[in-house]
């Protein structure tokens, strides 16, 4: 049965969270305090943890930082904030999704099992081309004699694209790959994740082209 871990300061929403969670067959646990939070939900071992923004003396994504500083474990942020630029960083940095408050709960399920789904699906492979390999059991990528992290969707991104090397894969089969139905999800949440993963890869040296565009498309390797 799959731990759920929520870090949300508001006692009425835990409660209310909790319940749900628990009729939907999910164990629970939350923050006791806020205080190495993110140190407190690894301890835990969760399979997903649920993120509030704007928590006391502590910024959410810094929170998210700490937590994928170390772990890959699925984090949807669940915040007040309907800013694009929040939902922006929080992406880019690593939330596999963002939900804005007040939600559904029925919204709310299916972005958590969809999460849950993508992180016990995650092929444990190894594929390279170009002079870049993906080891997806490590979530590293390598190139030019150097390593790096990637991030969730970074890595389900690139594996996808390798995968299909020589081939375009359109907007909505990334999209469908990475959340598994396009519904919620906008082109401008692709196109983060996808200059974030340019991003990575430019650190280990391998020239921007690596991933195309094709306007209107999508992308390739």
């Amino acid at each position: 049965m799959p731990l759920i871990y929520c870090i949300e300061d508001d006692a009425a929403l835990i409660q209310e969270l909790e319940r749900l969670l628990d009729l939907q067959g999910f164990r629970t646990a939350h923050a006791g305090s806020f205080t190495d939070v993110a140190a407190a939900a690894l301890e835990a071992d969760p399979d997903c943890i649920v993120l509030d923004l704007k928590l006391p003396n502590q910024d959410g994504l810094q929170i998210l930082r700490e937590i994928r500083g170390s772990s890959q474990v699925p984090v949807i942020m669940l915040t007040s904030s309907e800013s694009e630029f929040d939902e922006v960083m929080a992406l880019g940095l690593g939330a596999d999704d963002y939900i804005v408050k007040p939600y559904r709960p029925a919204t709310l399920i299916a972005r958590i099992e969809g999460a849950l789904r993508r992180s016990c699906a995650m092929p444990e492979v190894t594929v390279s081309h170009g002079g870049v390999t993906l080891d997806m059991t490590k979530g590293e990528v390598s190139a030019n004699g150097k390593t790096a992290e990637l991030s969730r969707n970074e890595l389900r991104i690139l594996d996808i694209l390798m995968r299909n090397a020589g081939n375009v894969v359109s907007r909505q089969q990334l999209m469908a790959h990475l959340w598994e139905s396009d519904e919620f999800i906008d082109d401008n949440t692709l196109t983060v994740n996808v200059n974030r993963l340019r991003s990575s890869l430019s650190k280990l040296g391998v020239d921007g082209g690596f991933v195309k565009t094709r306007r209107g498309i999508g992308y390739a390797v």
